[in-house]
């Protein structure tokens, strides 16, 4: 990987982690269709608006992680999963990185504005709520994460925020089903950066990041993961049974054996590459909720016609 370049750049938004903006905006989608509403421009913008807004914050993660010294690498550490390191690595500068995540908040909102234009306010203000968020995710003075505030931020912003955004872009208007759809989404993207933190539990202290999971300890921070992949799966069967959502749907609780992967490892290990591996499984977790949501939704709508 050459310093500057393309694939260093790409590399820096960290693309692996895209999926979960990508996941929410696929299934406000797929609520829209089922509820008889589409535009393919409306949903384009709308699910690469939210991945340039993730990209956006990813490098001001990067960024503001470096310079706390939160994140440091080591050739030889299984620790150096996660994080793109680029500033680390010497592939750009600190200034390049911070820069280059204002240029994908610019290039974010250009979409937002657009689709503000064509839908109205209510995506101005899920985009400001969006930008602000991202950047004070890691940066001073707020700097959510350190708080133990990043739990909830991610659900918030990589969940209803994007699944009910890309709602609206679409259908001009919000509905219980895409509220109800966007929990999973939400509380599985909590629980990746659960995962995360439990992997980081005796490192971010030292370097005054406070998250959620090492404040209740280790223990704790399991239970706490077990009420956000519980919750998402209860969203998916309430939802069902309240008829907000297709029955079809529930064919998404497939994804319920990367939980149990990822819940058996984390209770059985602690070294960083078996947790690693249960990052992977939560991911994994997340992607298939959200792609088999968006798939039932799509078939119960075309079935229904």
């Amino acid at each position: 990987m050459e310093p500057g370049s393309l694939y260093a750049w790409f590399w820096a938004t960290r693309p692996w982690t895209l999926l979960t903006s990508g996941g929410a905006a696929l299934v406000g989608m797929g609520c829209a269709v089922y509820d008889g509403n589409f535009s393919l421009p409306r949903f384009v913008m709308a699910i690469l608006g939210a991945m340039i807004f993730q990209s956006g914050t990813n490098l001001i993660n990067d960024y503001y992680d470096w310079k706390s010294g939160v994140d440091t690498f080591d050739l030889l550490s299984p620790e150096a999963y996660g994080p793109s390191l680029a500033i680390q690595r010497e592939l750009l500068t600190p200034d390049q990185v911070w820069w280059g995540g204002i240029a994908c908040f610019a290039a974010g909102s250009v979409l937002g504005l657009i689709l503000t234009y064509l839908c109205g306010w209510p995506i101005l203000l899920i985009g400001v709520l969006a930008i602000l968020c991202g950047y004070f995710y890691t940066a001073t003075p707020i700097s959510l994460a350190y708080i133990a505030l990043g739990d909830i931020a991610s659900f918030l912003f990589l969940g209803p925020a994007v699944s009910l955004g890309t709602y609206y872009a679409i259908a001009h208007k919000f509905a219980a089903s895409a509220a109800i759809a966007s929990l999973p989404a939400g509380a599985l993207s909590s629980g990746i950066l659960q995962v995360n933190n439990i992997r980081d539990i005796e490192r971010d202290p030292v370097h005054g990041k406070r998250t959620l999971a090492s404040r209740v300890g280790r223990e704790g921070a399991i239970r706490q993961l077990l009420v956000y992949e519980s919750m998402a799966y209860t969203a998916i069967l309430c939802g069902v049974l309240a008829g907000a959502l297709p029955l079809l749907c529930l064919i998404a609780f497939a994804s319920l054996r990367h939980v149990v992967k990822q819940i058996r490892i984390l209770t059985r290990e602690r070294s960083a590459p078996e947790l690693n591996v249960a990052m992977m499984e939560s991911g994994q977790a997340h992607i298939e909720t959200c792609a088999l949501l968006t798939v039932a939704l799509l078939i119960s709508a075309a079935l229904r016609w």
